[in-house]
Formats: C-alpha cells, sequence, structure tokens
C-alpha cells in the first residue's frame, strides 16, 4: 500500500442498496433521521460525515444495504438535501443515479406540528406541504417548519 493509499479511507462497496452521495455538511443525522434510520432494526449503513469532496468542499455521504428508497424519502430528502445525489446499487455496481429533485409539494409524508391544524385531528385529510427554500409550509394552516423535519415523518 502506497503513502497515498494510506491518506485515504477505504470504505467496502454495497451489494445492493442506496448510496445517498454529495448531501451538505452536518446533515447525515438528518437524512437518517427522515428515512427512520435510528440503529434499532437490522439495516447495515454506513455514514460519512464532513468527508472532502472537489465539488463542495466538504460534504457527508450515507451508504444503505438492502434498501432502495421510496420517491416520497427522495422527496422529503431533498428539502434538507438539495444537491444530493442517489445511486442504486444492484449486485455492486451503480443500476440508477438521479439527482434528487425539490418538488413544489411534499403530500401524506409528514405529520403538522401545529395541534390544531386539521390534520392533527383524525380528520381523513392527508397533509400537504409546499416546500419553500428555507422549509415548508402546511396547506391546511399555514404552520412554517424549517427545523426538525425528520420529527414529522407519518410513522403510517
Amino acid at each position: 500500500m502506497s503513502n497515498e493509499d494510506d491518506q485515504h479511507l477505504q470504505v467496502s462497496k454495497i451489494q445492493d442498496g442506496t448510496v445517498i452521495d454529495h448531501i451538505r455538511a452536518g446533515q447525515a443525522l438528518k437524512v437518517l433521521g427522515i428515512l427512520g434510520i435510528d440503529g434499532t432494526n437490522d439495516e447495515q449503513v454506513t455514514v460519512g460525515m464532513n468527508v472532502s469532496s472537489d465539488r463542495h468542499g466538504r460534504k457527508d455521504i450515507v451508504k444503505i444495504e438492502g434498501r432502495e428508497l421510496s420517491q416520497d424519502e427522495v422527496d422529503v430528502l431533498s428539502v434538507i438535501a438539495p444537491n444530493a445525489t442517489i445511486n442504486i446499487v444492484r449486485n455492486y455496481e451503480v443500476a440508477e443515479k438521479r439527482r434528487v429533485d425539490r418538488p413544489e409539494v411534499v403530500e401524506g409524508v409528514l405529520s403538522c406540528p401545529n395541534p390544531n391544524c386539521i390534520t392533527a385531528n383524525d380528520e381523513p385529510v392527508s397533509s400537504r406541504f409546499e416546500v419553500l427554500d428555507d422549509g415548508m409550509r402546511c396547506r391546511y394552516c399555514e404552520q412554517i417548519v424549517s427545523e426538525d423535519i425528520p420529527s414529522l415523518i407519518d410513522p403510517e
């Protein structure tokens, strides 16, 4: 092994799953929260935080073995990781690579934190949030959410 090899952290490839790359530095734990990954399930996860990046200076990266993200999960991720790329890996090869697109609306994925909102009162109404530059706004009560978005993930 050369000196140059000694200077790089080696992380093994995943066989099947998802690699989320180009996450803004310091946001990997929020990404894990949005995906419901808290270490209590059997998913094998590799997290790189504040690693060097030619494109962004510093970035985070998350590798999830055995799981491909749904479009709803990608839509919510786009709010906190708008420059992320999603790589779907099958049999150790990248089968799909796509950039995250911020949707205009996220529906049925988050719970409104306002206890007076119609969506929080057992009404048959699906949550609907307009995506803003710095957060999201509930369509029904106008509550703006910019922090702690992972805690709003609807468990249903």
